[in-house]
């Protein structure tokens, strides 16, 4: 009896092997890749080959902008916001414009995770609109901003009290254009320790023939300088007359996406679009990233987002952009 018993456990040993011999090398519905600790792991033997996506670790291509929250409620617009030397994040803004009660006033809010933001008592600055905020290698902050109709700059060291800066960092002469003004600025230190510097310049005639909600043309153009004082006008940066942005180019702001790719993003009536300036030279083909609109038949949404200013917190990215009469609010890249 105990012979029987050992022979048919052995048979059924040698069945069982035998049965996952062959699942193993010949496969079977339950043979598949799995997710562990973000890598990708061979189950059994599957027939697909090894995926290349969805396994923790996401590419920009799989994601996109996410939501729209409030970060900052009232009249306000041109938010710039910058990682402080403390490790917290400030938003600068400004009053908006075309609203009652204008005064030119910048002010700023603090916050430690981008996300709940408390407003910093005073005021920033005054007699000014468009605040553009960076960090000095030094340590200090400079603030450009636009005071009757130029680009002008102020100094800080601690980011809250600015000390005006004397003369003009860049009038509204440009060869071959009359501007109306000059505005929105944004600037970076290149590796090179040069500053780049891209502003908007308003001239007063609507763009084509066709019917759009403004009457004016915004381009970009960019200046260059080697002390962050001087600068010297070079050319259009990007050229909004084209079918995409319909002569509206504004707000714009630089970001070193990822730390491999220096990004310029701005907004026009369909939403916020960016190039990549590479090799000193600037995209002019707009990419598309995003829009607070659900209509999306409608080329021209009656408040779109507007001025982005983008910032990486704790591996996630944060675009906060101006909602006209409303205040700041933010979007996440996820």
């Amino acid at each position: 009896m105990k012979k029987i018993i050992i022979i048919g456990t052995v048979i059924l040993v040698l069945i069982v092997g035998a049965i996952l011999t062959i699942r193993f090398f010949f496969g079977g519905d339950e043979d598949t890749w799995i997710c562990s600790n973000n890598q990708w792991v061979k189950h059994g033997n599957p027939s697909a080959s090894q995926p290349t996506s969805g396994c923790g670790i996401t590419t920009d291509q799989e994601k996109s902008w996410q939501g729209e929250n409030i970060a900052v409620s009232g009249k306000f617009a041109d938010a710039d916001v910058i990682a402080t030397n403390d490790g917290k994040y400030r938003l600068y803004y400004s009053e908006e414009p075309d609203t009652a009660g204008f005064s030119g006033k910048i002010y700023s809010s603090i916050s430690s995770d981008g996300i709940n933001w408390t407003k910093e008592d005073g005021v920033r600055k005054e007699m000014a609109t468009f605040p553009d905020v960076i960090k000095l290698p030094n340590g200090q902050y400079r603030m450009y901003f636009q005071n009757s109709g130029v680009i002008k700059s102020a100094i800080s060291t601690d980011g809250l009290t600015w000390q005006d800066e004397q003369g003009t960092r860049v009038d509204d002469s440009v060869d071959g254009f009359i501007l109306d003004n000059v505005a929105a600025s944004t600037t970076t230190i290149l590796d090179d320790a040069s500053y780049l510097m891209v502003y908007r310049g308003t001239i007063n005639e609507p763009y084509g023939t066709e019917k759009l909600p403004n009457q004016f043309t915004q381009l970009a153009f960019y200046a260059t300088s080697l002390d962050g004082l001087n600068f010297i006008k070079r050319d259009i940066a990007v050229d909004s007359r084209n079918s995409i942005l319909k002569g509206l180019l504004d707000g714009p702001d630089f970001i070193n996406w990822n730390n491999n790719e220096l990004r310029l993003y701005f907004w026009t009536y369909s939403g916020v679009y960016h190039v990549v300036y590479q090799n000193g030279q600037f995209g002019q083909e707009p990419l598309f990233d995003y829009s607070n609109s659900t209509d999306t038949k409608n080329s021209f949404p009656s408040n779109p987002a507007g001025d982005p200013t983008i910032i990486k917190i704790s591996d996630l990215w944060f675009m906060y952009y101006g909602q006209h009469a409303k205040g700041i609010y933010f979007t996440e890249f996820e």
